[in-house]
């Protein structure tokens, strides 16, 4: 199995929306590399989250820290431009909203030098990301339906981490395998078992007592 070491990539959306430079701040100071950025639209997933303009304050508060964007938008085509502009460096879109070209999508973000990603819900299947795997940086497998933060961890998803795997030892595509949704570390274990490399955690990770065990247990 090709190995890429463990990125614990802690999501804002579970820190305090009235102080989310403060949540930034929480991941800063535990030197972690990655951070989630969680764009809900209203319409593709049931909730709003934030947009560019918060990416970008967000951004000024740290240059180094590796922006790790999800855009869970019914037209993430439209805002490619935007949240690059804003400080993203990896954007990552959904394959199931209907009316936009994918594959020119992840092109685009590519183009403008960032990380491209692809996401599947978990009743999607894996097959539908198939023919995306040699244009992504990164496959984000959702292990709760995207939406509101603090589901519990569907493990019914394991075998679709597994499969791109198994696809990428085989030569399919270099590219990391992220996971989202109730991920602890109870839930953490099974993720990297099954071959994911990188992790979001935002609840568990926000309510963490002793924030440099978590990290510590998560990564190992």
């Amino acid at each position: 199995m090709k190995h890429f070491n463990t990125i614990l990539s802690p999501s804002i959306l579970a820190a305090n929306h009235a102080a989310l430079g403060e949540g930034l701040k929480t991941v800063l100071d535990c030197h972690l590399p990655w951070v989630h950025l969680d764009i809900m639209d209203g319409n593709f997933v049931p909730n709003i989250s934030f947009g560019p303009q918060a990416v970008k304050d967000l951004r000024k508060q740290n240059i180094s820290i590796f922006f790790d964007t999800h855009l869970m938008l019914a037209r993430p085509d439209k805002y490619i431009e935007n949240f690059a502009a804003a400080g993203s460096q990896l954007i990552t879109i959904h394959v199931e909203p209907d009316g936009y070209d994918v594959a020119g999508t992840l092109a685009d973000i590519r183009s403008k030098g960032l990380h491209a990603g692809i996401s599947l819900n978990p009743d999607t299947p894996v097959e539908r990301v198939l023919p995306y795997l040699d244009k992504v940086d990164l496959v984000l497998v959702m292990s709760v339906f995207p939406g509101f933060g603090g589901q519990s961890f569907m493990d019914s998803v394991l075998p679709k981490v597994e499969k791109l795997a198994r696809l990428r030892d085989e030569g399919a595509g270099e590219f990391r395998i992220e996971m989202d949704g109730g991920i602890d570390l109870k839930t953490a274990p099974l993720c990297k078992n099954a071959g994911a490399d990188t992790l979001v955690a935002g609840t568990a990770f926000f309510k963490a007592q002793d924030k440099a065990k978590f990290i510590e247990e998560i990564t190992r």
